[in-house]
């Protein structure tokens, strides 16, 4: 069985991951890169046998590593994308792509310039919910789409220095994402408000005055969708939220971090008059884990599960990291090494996601002002 040989960089949000590209069965050698000694001692303490450096260059000459996997701080990722294509490895990284649209034109050249691939690791496209939603639009059960809305509330004040005073778009991934995979189109225009105020000291790193941006997105197959996105000074409970709504059926997730949708029920049109004209019902969601491998499974559901566990609650989608979605981004960028063939969020489906969320900032700064979202 042919295997890929994976370094992970960045021992905070990296360990998450690192047991499931252990596990996965075509990963070989699976490498830890950071440049904090004391927190690669740490993580590579708990998982004996991880091969580790501590120069991100020492580690991108290394000729035995088929691919990178970047989990480090967001003002880098375009630059570290660019370098690990250009070493001749496969390139994964999380979100957000980058946060210009140079940057992102860059990663695109060079995605073509090397043959390498590169994939946005955006967990919420691989969600129980998103799944869900795919099957119900795929079944032709929610009808046609007739709008689509995201959210995404954070509070990231007690988070790292980089993050104060982020415009919140530029984070906005999480909410985006799932639209445009839903769409099956590109987003080309955008129109955004900024909200709020901040602290004087927050909006000083990035020029950005707004906690929070409300987005609407033009799609060019003519769907629309609106996003809303706050990081800062806005007192609302985690929540990531995503709905969809179809001429026979809408699906709704979002009032909780971890409530179960809504899917409401258009009534026939020959209800008569004083009816009910929908009604709502709450759906429990299955664990979308048939197309992993057996050994990747049980991470839906979160690797502190034991096998008697596994096996009771694996078909009920709770518990795993960002709603089970890890061992499917695992497993999807490690498969599309191995066909030869682009990932589902490759270069271009994740440019659109981060070009439209960067646009969508600027249109706030400039009062609402469309703006329109390049191709890359």
């Amino acid at each position: 069985m042919e295997k890929i040989n994976v370094a992970i960089v960045g021992a905070g949000f990296g360990e998450v991951f690192l047991n499931i590209y252990r596990s996965h069965p075509n990963v070989g050698e699976v490498t830890l890169c950071d440049v904090d000694e004391a927190a690669l001692q740490t993580c590579a303490n708990k998982h004996p046998g991880v091969k580790t450096y501590l120069s991100f260059e020492k580690m991108l000459e290394d000729k035995s590593i088929d691919a990178v996997h970047l989990m480090t701080p967001i003002p880098i990722h375009a630059e570290q994308t660019v370098a690990v294509l250009e070493s001749g490895k496969h390139c994964a990284c999380t979100v957000p792509m980058a946060t210009t649209l140079d940057e992102i034109g860059r990663i695109c050249e060079t995605v073509r310039k090397t043959g390498k691939n590169y994939m946005l690791m955006e967990t919420s496209l691989y969600t129980y919910h998103m799944f869900y939603v795919k099957r119900m639009i795929e079944s032709g059960e929610l009808g046609r789409i007739q709008f689509m809305r995201g959210t995404h509330f954070q509070d990231m004040s007690r988070w790292g220095d980089y993050w104060m005073g982020l415009p919140p778009m530029h984070y906005g991934s999480h909410a985006i994402g799932p639209m445009v995979a839903l769409s099956g189109s590109r987003i080309k225009r955008v129109n955004c408000f900024g909200a709020g105020t901040m602290e004087e000291w927050r909006t000083k790193k990035y020029g950005n005055p707004f906690p929070i941006e409300c987005a609407l997105f033009e799609f060019e197959n003519g769907l629309k969708g609106e996003a809303t996105r706050s990081l800062f000074e806005t007192a609302r409970v985690y929540q990531e939220g995503m709905n969809v709504y179809g001429s026979k059926k809408t699906f709704e997730w979002g009032f909780g971090e971890d409530d179960d949708p809504y899917v409401t029920t258009l009534a026939d049109p020959s209800t008569p008059k004083g009816g009910e004209t929908a009604w709502a019902n709450v759906v429990t969601l299955p664990n979308f884990h048939h197309n992993l491998p057996k050994e990747i499974q049980r991470f839906t559901v979160g690797d502190d599960y034991g096998p008697d566990d596994v096996i009771e609650n694996i078909e009920i989608g709770k518990g795993g990291g960002h709603h089970g979605s890890h061992p499917h981004l695992v497993h999807e960028f490690i498969m599309s090494i191995l066909e030869n063939r682009k990932p589902y969020i490759d270069e271009i489906m994740g440019g659109n996601i981060t070009a439209a969320g960067i646009c969508a900032h600027e249109s706030a700064m400039r009062n609402g002002e469309a703006v329109t979202v390049p191709e890359f």
